[in-house]
């Protein structure tokens, strides 16, 4: 079986619901995930949309998922510190946790829900950046796997 992270609230490709974004409750959706490479130690799920104007707009980072895990829930709370030791970075709104997707009015963009397993627990604190986050993360990369859903305003 191949490394793969998927979600019931959406088809791959296919429209994100209202739920999950700026003009709904803008609550994350549950993903799961299956068959990381062996010898993974964490995960990394990173949220991003490429087409934003300024370049890709991070919605969403968590890290320090163990490498047993096999998702994440729906409605995961905006603080830092979460069960089982996982931590969520800052996005590119300035806040912890999800900030759903919101592409300006008139225009339609994609979501890529990227999941990374890795040889190693990350040494970072709750809040990273992105920058700092994908820093920690070089060298240490066993696979990806990715979702993709789109939204438009």
């Amino acid at each position: 079986m191949a490394f793969c992270v998927s979600t019931t609230a959406f088809a791959q490709g296919e429209t994100i619901p209202t739920k999950y974004t700026c003009s709904g409750a803008d609550v994350s959706p549950p993903l799961s995930w299956s068959a990381p490479p062996a010898g993974t130690k964490s995960l990394v799920l990173i949220a991003d949309d490429p087409d934003a104007p300024g370049g890709t707009w991070f919605h969403w980072m968590v890290y320090n998922i163990p490498g047993h895990a096999g998702g994440i829930w729906e409605d995961v709370a905006p603080t830092g510190e979460l069960p089982g030791g996982m931590l969520q970075g800052r996005n590119s709104f300035g806040k912890i946790g999800f900030g759903g997707p919101c592409p300006p009015r008139g225009q339609t963009h994609r979501y890529f829900f990227h999941l990374y397993a890795l040889d190693t627990m990350l040494k970072l604190k709750a809040g990273a950046s992105h920058v700092e986050l994908e820093g920690a993360m070089r060298g240490h990369v066993k696979g990806e796997t990715e979702w993709m859903g789109r939204f438009g305003r």
